[in-house]
């Protein structure tokens, strides 16, 4: 236990009093010793608790279980028939991967992770978790990604899968995509799966985010998630991941006694122990109980008991304390006579108190997340947490590879271990004691039998009868919508077709109003979840503070310094922003739990995601691509893009290259407008494409990432030309005709986002001194163009005989002439995504590669080379290219702009 020494800083009203309990301790320890003096401190303490008088709580308890033996709860289940049930799927979950490797050497999978950890999954299946055939969504799981196995082989027994399916775990190419994922993966398993998890670290914030957006929904009043609890899976070892207990403090601030983690402790990382030196255990209590959590310890399994009750001294209690994980996991691996002469041994008390019990009863003392009593009592403790505001967390001691056998158990290598032999597998059939269910001749090294039991066996009917108790099935994912979502109206988005005449405004500002239309609408508004980390000033959002509020769990305890402002900053139990905090990880948790309640939930909620754009790709690739996973929908708004247009920030902070990194994620919509009009047409769209009620999963399971510029300029209008609408969403259309020059040498300039500026400038020049026409083309989705290409060409290659299909881009360009030249605000390769496409066409890419930089944008422009200079020689060289000018026209071009040609290249530099 930790005591702060501040009591010096107190005033002691009566010093002879105190030194007199002082002097009461000293005699204590003196005469009883340490151990004592201990327990009566803790006495005191509860006494104190008892007494309602304050005093900060102890980090840390004494290494045993924190519900003694005395406080469990009566078990209302047939302990003999799930421990049967149990065994049929710890043999079934080794047998898949077994027969996974035997089928495809090296294909992978893991028999350790779920042997230690299928007490804890089964005590839930049986008893806690429930599921959504109610008509509600029930509870929300997330399972160790690497115990997949186990959820697969009890989806088995209850006839959800198939033995075939078991086959393929892990082969899920053909049987028209029915394999089964390596992993939990709603994007490949969308019926099954529900929570990406096996990315480590991923599993728990998302899940502590997730129950943090189901009181926001019920605070809100938008749904009823009283009755839904969150159970995050996670291993002792996944807890060194910063996003595993980054944000563990949130869920204490927010009162979520809704979560529940369940920590399989089984002191093993991949490669050795999670705490050789130390004791994983008791540093995770520390951390959960000092961020404020209920933290329940199952250490020792019910045998210990009676050890426990003999310890009349404290000396078993201080062996437990002061043995260190590594020789907690040396004796999981030894026989009984080790534990006896180091563990017991070196104390006469201790030897004498187990001098009753054989070596084999000594090593089988069982660890207590193998306790199917212990673990129902810290449950049924969790579930009963509801309304103290605490969240839950339940510290489970296991051994890895549990049962199945001296080559497994608890060794340092088990993680990696895919394959059994024929003994084996024999030895893992006689732990479970399925002698008669599995005879020794039906196993077969090679192909080992999968078993399940007849439909009228007391096992199968027990266990569907528990999940039927429980409302269903778990996991199982669906989309079955409880609350309809309707479409905003059509006048919402008027706002951003018209235009800011001879006023100057960035697509930032267009955006922002454009979210505070969509808020007001009276049918999507309050499903509109704005999401920002501690930047809405610097967006031009605090406007909203004030008329849709803040959310926060407990209201506003106090009056802001800006209250008697119009725009001060509110907060409110029903507040509808998400003002996360400086944390770009919670908040893109906040996107997945709100982007996927239209399946978890059944809710459709539109969130929208602004931060500052280097931040997002860069600082949270892992979770956006987790929410690819989960088949989120809503949209990313990267504002301050751009490497130049982010003036005076410097290098960690400009953005060039989010959009290449949008690029590698299937599912994302990345755009890159230059007009607030732009802005509009593609949230327009997006809303329709995810929410609008098309039952395609492939078509409206994507979400939306829309850079956003800071830099100041009239916004046009949006062009009256019909379908202008479609070619924005497209990806590309022609902004404005070419000017008309005499003897005009035709030329196309293509640019995004802020680039706009310098492109429209220099088809200005171009026009003026080198009598070029030159037409301006706005590409708001380079990636859009590039997948539609991607697919026209597999058509191709692929149907040789049919008529070949021409790629969007090339069809739309058809039209335009001479040597095409595409400017960006960010890096060449983003433009470049459509040069395959071009037959053949001089086309000339100009971006921002290199390192960002503090200065002017003019400075940054000029040092990238992305200026309008820079366009006019780019333009120029084509033509060159091409024969059309002399080389001389583009050395007149760059002393005309006062261009050096021997600068160091920006991207070395």
């Amino acid at each position: 236990m930790i005591f702060d020494g501040y009591a010096h800083q107190l005033p002691d009203i009566d010093p002879t009093e105190t030194q007199e309990w002082l002097d009461s301790l000293d005699a204590v320890v003196d005469t009883h010793g340490k151990t004592r003096a201990r327990y009566l401190l803790s006495r005191l303490m509860n006494r104190a608790n008892e007494s309602q008088v304050s005093f900060p709580a102890t980090v840390s308890t004494p290494y045993v279980n924190t519900i003694p033996l005395e406080q469990e709860p009566w078990f209302p289940g047939d302990e003999h028939i799930e421990r049967r049930i149990r065994a049929f799927i710890r043999w079934n979950a080794a047998m898949m991967v077994v027969k996974a490797n035997k089928a495809a050497d090296g294909i992978g999978g893991h028999l350790s992770t779920f042997a230690s950890s299928a007490a804890l999954y089964e005590i839930g299946f049986n008893h806690f978790f429930r599921g959504k055939e109610d008509g509600t969504p029930g509870d929300h799981v997330y399972f160790q990604g690497h115990a997949a196995p186990g959820v697969y082989a009890r989806a088995y027994l209850e006839g959800r899968l198939t033995e075939d399916d078991l086959d393929h775990f892990r082969r899920e190419i053909g049987r028209d995509g029915r394999g089964l994922s390596s992993y939990p993966h709603p994007r490949l398993m969308p019926d099954f799966w529900e929570f990406p998890t096996v990315s480590m670290g991923l599993g728990p914030i998302t899940s502590l985010y997730h129950a943090r957006f189901n009181r926001y929904l019920h605070n809100r009043q938008i749904d009823d998630t009283s009755q839904s609890r969150v159970w995050a899976f996670l291993g002792d070892g996944e807890c060194d991941e910063p996003e595993t207990l980054g944000a563990i403090s949130l869920a204490a601030r927010e009162q979520l006694d809704n979560l529940v983690f369940v920590v399989n402790c089984n002191l093993q990382r991949l490669d050795g122990p999670v705490r050789g030196n130390g004791k994983v255990i008791q540093e995770l209590e520390a951390v959960f109980r000092g961020a404020g959590w209920n933290v329940i310890k199952v250490i020792w399994g019910s045998k210990w008991d009676e050890l426990l009750a003999q310890d009349k001294d404290g000396v078993l209690l201080n062996k437990m304390n002061n043995t260190v994980d590594g020789e907690f996991q040396r004796y999981a691996v030894e026989d009984g006579g080790y534990a006896r002469d180091h563990f017991f041994g070196p104390d006469d008390r201790l030897r004498q108190m187990v001098s009753h019990l054989s070596d084999d009863e000594l090593r089988n003392l069982p660890r207590g997340g193998h306790d199917y009593r212990k673990l129902y009592a810290a449950y049924k403790a969790a579930t009963e947490n509801l309304g103290s505001g605490r969240p839950t967390v339940i510290l489970c001691k296991t051994v890895k590879g549990w049962t199945l056998g001296p080559g497994f158990e608890g060794r340092n290598s088990t993680h990696q271990i895919k394959k059994m032999t024929k003994q084996q597998i024999i030895d893992l059939r006689d732990r479970l004691y399925l002698h008669d269910e599995i005879p020794e001749d039906s196993i077969d090294e090679s192909n080992p039998p999968y078993f399940k039991p007849a439909e009228d066996s007391i096992e199968y009917q027990y266990m569907m009868e528990r999940r039927k108790a429980l409302d269903g099935s778990v996991p199982v994912r669906s989309t079955r919508v409880r609350k309809a979502l309707s479409m905003p109206e059509a006048a919402t988005y008027d706002e951003m077709w018209g235009g800011s005449g001879t006023q100057e405004v960035s697509t930032t500002m267009g955006f922002t109003r454009l979210l505070r239309n969509l808020t007001r609408d009276e049918k999507i508004g309050q499903r509109i979840v704005p999401i920002i980390p501690d930047e809405a000033r610097t967006f031009g959002m605090d406007g909203l503070f004030k008329e849709i509020e803040i959310y926060a769990a407990q209201g506003q305890k106090y009056e802001p310094v800006d209250h008697d402002l119009l725009l001060s900053y509110s907060e409110s139990t029903k507040g509808q922003i998400l003002e996360e905090g400086i944390t770009e990880a919670g908040s893109m948790s906040s996107f997945i739990a709100a982007g996927s309640s239209y399946a978890t939930r059944g809710v459709p909620m539109v969130p929208f995601y602004t931060f500052y754009s280097m931040f997002g790709f860069q600082r949270v690739g892992d979770l956006i691509w987790q929410a690819a996973d989960i088949r989120a929908r809503g949209f990313m708004m990267a504002a301050t893009a751009g490497r130049t247009t982010l003036m005076g920030e410097g290098l960690q902070h400009q953005d060039g290259h989010s959009l290449v990194l949008a690029s590698t994620v299937p599912c994302v919509q990345a755009y890159d407008p230059a007009f607030a009009y732009e802005v509009g047409a593609i949230v327009e769209a997006g809303i329709e494409r995810m929410y609008g009620g098309s039952d395609d999963p492939n078509w409206t399971d994507v979400f939306y990432y829309i850079t956003l510029y800071n830099e100041n300029q009239a916004m046009p209008p949006l062009p009256e030309v019909e379908g202008i609408k479609e070619q924005i969403v497209e990806g590309l259309y022609k902004f404005a005709d070419a000017p008309e020059v005499a003897d005009a040498k035709p030329a196309t300039i293509l640019f995004s986002g802020s680039a706009n500026l310098a492109a429209r400038e220099a088809a200005s020049e171009l026009a003026e001194h080198y009598g070029v026409a030159a037409e301006l083309w706005s590409a708001t989705s380079y990636k859009a163009l590039r997948e539609e290409g991607l697919e026209a060409e597999r058509h191709n290659r692929l149907h040789p005989s049919t008529e070949r299909r021409v790629p969007r881009v090339a069809q739309i360009l058809d039209g335009s002439q001479g040597p095409i030249t595409a400017v960006s605000d960010f890096m060449a390769a983003v433009p470049d995504q459509i040069r395959q496409f071009l037959g053949g066409r001089t086309f000339t890419t100009l971006g921002t590669d290199g390192m960002g930089r503090s200065d002017t944008r003019e400075a940054l422009r000029r040092h990238f080379e992305i200026d309008t200079g820079n366009v006019v020689v780019a333009v120029l060289h084509g033509l060159a290219i091409d024969g059309v000018v002399d080389p001389s026209v583009v050395a007149d071009a760059i002393q005309r702009y006062d261009i050096d040609p021997d600068a160091v290249n920006p991207y070395i530099v």
